[in-house]
């Protein structure tokens, strides 16, 4: 009487309504409630706000507003029944039941109501009446049941609806009811349970171990079973004796007889006014069911029905969540001349819990590839979605040829200016397979992890930047380019956070166990993914994304290397990296004999256009192919002024540099490039 019922509109309510009682039934602790179905508002006069330690302030003409005052058990209860009352046809019903007081006293009640139908049998209204049933109960213990065994059934439905209420899946409701300390305390010696699925009933928990019974995995809902009758009927069957069951359901009973079932109660599953399933009690050495344990069973069937329908309705929203994240992760990885790839990806257990990470692998030009992975905030379909935008457009801001700091920062403005709240962290990895220069930019990412071909395995600390979306809100977009050398055979591991954190346990902590992991795994890529990620499994609790990339510079491309990076003004560690970035590649390039000198002059190129611009300087190194193999140096800026040559002067401070361009490359000059200019030199690989 206190939940459920249809939801208010706008139709009018009946001309008589609220109906008036008797004044006597105030004189003896009675009041009366008039139930409109079709708004869903119940009326209920001062003597009945009474007997539910109600404030007439606190009534809204709502039954939800007495939820805080009816137990969940006992509201349960109170819906099954007038539901049952409702479908089967009846004009009346009754119950007791206990409400809380104010004090948090419980407190004994009672409701009559009188269910009224249109010429159609339609129920459009219920007339009634509640009374404190306190004092007639406490001389009436014996007649209605409320012994010592009344409670303790009573607290066992209780404590299985309280392990009920944490089910997230089908597989946990059938747990938590088949507990060592669940419903065998009530006697029973097993339980079935069967869902409807398309018009038949599938059995999803199959009753004591060895007794399944073949050909009822899969029964229609017309056939004759227990289970089937209550789906049709909405209405439990409670099977008092042997006989009765052997009468009822003759072919079942001939394959369970040796069960010795004395007793059995089959109810009905229903949620939101349809059969979503059935369940069976079975019973040995019980005489029938008194009409006390038959209200308890129909407040537990209520119970469960509720909890199984939450549960169906997780694990579809999970699968519909993991189905459009699986959608948007590449279907394939290429095959990428020079390295070899593992990826993988697993999604948390836990009901909807799924988010935004990902990974991906980005073939480029020149033998080289893109590497990255990412987690968008939130554990959402919605975060799944803005992860597929976001893997899009870093995909294509990299195809592009963009720098790695140009790509992140692009990134970020894109999701910045996408209709979303969220954020998210990346790490991008640009790779020269020939070389084996690395070079990496990270978004509020964890560092990635990198495993040499003995297996020690180290963090790679790499200076990051903020998150993507965060970095264009506050206007600091600059990307920071980490330069690493990796050898032929080491291996690179990036990985959200899902693989690292540990409940209770420090960030820090998770990283060492999984750099420890990583040390004692085995050799082969595959493996050694396949170990981390079962790991996550055992765990479930967050998204994993993994990836791994080693390199083998044996079959990896040898011409038409390229790379980029971007220096900030006063930021002394990205000058420094990009030293660190020109050397590795002369060597990898089989130019060591020049090294010296590309450095030397990239070197004066890049300071140059730090100091006489006000902008970043944009470091280019490529080899160039034809009748001979030249390393081509080129350094942007945004100023558009053209360098000149001139003499040093006599405090021989400045002046220098292009000389020295000119004296030690083979050729140099000047391009324009939009709103600034490039200045480019080469030198001949003998």
């Amino acid at each position: 009487m206190c939940h459920g019922g249809p939801v208010p509109s706008t139709v009018s309510l009946p001309d008589d309504w609220p109906a008036h009682p008797d004044r006597s039934l105030s004189l003896n602790r009675m009041g009366s409630f008039d139930w409109d179905l079709v708004t869903g508002l119940m009326h209920m006069d001062a003597p009945a706000l009474d007997v539910f330690d109600t404030l007439p302030e606190d009534y809204d003409d709502r039954p939800e507003s007495l939820s805080p005052r009816v137990p969940a058990t006992e509201a349960a209860r109170l819906d099954a029944l007038v539901s049952s009352a409702l479908k089967s046809g009846v004009d009346s019903y009754g119950a007791y039941f206990r409400i809380r007081c104010r004090d948090g006293r419980l407190r004994w009640t009672h409701t009559q109501g009188r269910v009224m139908r249109d010429g159609d049998g339609r129920p459009f209204r219920i007339i009634g009446i509640v009374r404190d049933a306190t004092e007639e109960l406490s001389h009436s213990a014996e007649r209605l049941g409320l012994d010592e065994e009344r409670r303790r059934q009573t607290s066992v439905v209780e404590a299985t609806t309280a392990a009920l209420a944490h089910a997230r899946t089908v597989r946990d409701v059938i747990d938590a009811l088949s507990d060592a300390h669940g419903l065998e305390r009530l006697g029973t010696m097993g339980m079935v349970m069967g869902l409807v699925e398309a018009g038949r009933i599938h059995l999803v928990a199959e009753g004591p171990e060895g007794s399944f019974v073949p050909g009822t995995r899969y029964t229609r809902v017309d056939e004759q079973y227990p289970m089937s009758e209550v789906v049709r009927s909405l209405q439990p069957r409670f099977i008092d004796s042997q006989a009765e069951f052997a009468e009822a359901y003759p072919g079942l009973w001939s394959k369970i007889s040796y069960m010795r079932i004395s007793a059995a109660a089959y109810l009905p599953l229903i949620a939101q006014a349809r059969p979503i399933g059935a369940i069976g009690l079975l019973y040995q050495d019980k005489d029938g069911f008194t009409q006390d344990e038959r209200n308890l069973l129909v407040a537990l069937g209520s119970s469960i029905a509720q909890s199984l329908q939450r549960a169906m309705l997780l694990e579809q929203e999970h699968d519909l969540a993991e189905g459009l994240q699986q959608a948007m992760l590449p279907r394939r990885i290429p095959a990428v001349p020079g390295a070899e790839i593992a990826v993988r990806y697993r999604s948390a257990r836990m009901g909807r819990d799924i988010g935004g990470d990902w990974y991906d692998v980005i073939p480029l030009p020149g033998g080289r590839v893109g590497a990255v992975i990412g987690d968008v905030q939130g554990h959402d379909t919605h975060a799944a979605a803005v992860m597929g935008q976001l893997r899009i457009v870093l995909r294509a801001y990299a195809a592009e040829g963009h720098a790695p700091a140009t790509v992140m920062a692009r990134a970020s403005v894109f999701l910045h200016e996408l209709d979303t709240d969220r954020f998210a962290t990346c790490t991008y990895v640009e790779a020269d397979l020939a070389t084996g220069v690395f070079q990496l930019v990270r978004a509020g990412h964890l560092d990635p992890l990198l495993r040499s071909p003995d297996g020690d395995c180290r963090r790679l600390p790499v200076e990051g930047g903020m998150p993507l979306g965060l970095s264009a809100e506050f206007g600091r977009l600059e990307y920071p380019v980490t330069t690493v050398e990796v050898a032929p055979g080491e291996t690179l591991l990036l990985c959200t956070d899902g693989l690292v954190e540990q409940p209770g346990a420090d960030l820090d902590d998770g990283i060492r166990h999984l750099t420890a992991m990583v040390r004692s795994g085995p050799a082969d890529l595959q493996l050694l993914a396949d170990r981390l990620v079962g790991v996550a499994d055992e765990r479930g609790e967050d998204d994993v994304a993994l990836l791994l990339l080693r390199r083998h510079a044996e079959d990896a491309p040898q011409a038409g290397g390229r790379l980029q990076q971007h220096v900030a003004p006063g930021d002394p560690e990205a000058l420094v990296s990009a030293r660190h970035m020109i050397g590795a590649a002369v060597r990898a390039w089989g130019a060591r004999d020049h090294g010296d000198e590309i450095e030397l002059v990239a070197d004066e190129l890049i300071v140059n256009a730090l100091m006489h611009t006000d902008g970043p300087a944009i470091v280019t190194l490529r080899v160039l192919t034809g009748p001979e193999r030249r390393i081509r140096v080129e350094v942007e800026d945004r100023s558009s002024a053209l360098p000149r040559r001139r003499d040093a002067g006599d405090s021989g401070v400045s002046g220098r540099g292009l000389m020295l361009v000119d004296r030690l490359a083979d050729v140099w000059g000047v391009e324009s490039r939009g709103g600034g200019k490039c200045v480019w030199c080469e030198f001949v690989m003998r």
